[in-house]
């Protein structure tokens, strides 16, 4: 379905959601489920201070790090 709007307000409230229904909430939860999930891809550490001897045992260990949260492993 294409729709067309005049102004870019009017697009925009074209978006909201004035009468959620269960389906809204189920999309709206899987999307936090997805952005969760990339935020962890993205740091996989967890706090603190890491120290390594070379630029390049720093990629190694953030490789390593992406990896096991793609495939689901905890951090030992």
């Amino acid at each position: 379905m294409i729709k067309k709007f005049k102004t870019f307000e009017e697009a925009r409230r074209d978006l909201w959601v004035s009468n959620p229904d269960q389906e809204y909430y189920d999309r709206l939860r899987a999307f936090f489920d997805f952005t969760e999930k990339l935020i962890d891809f993205r740091t996989g550490y967890k706090p603190g201070i890491y120290k390594f001897k070379t630029i390049q045992e720093a990629d190694k260990d953030r490789r390593e790090k992406r990896m096991a949260v793609l495939l689901g492993k905890k951090e030992k």
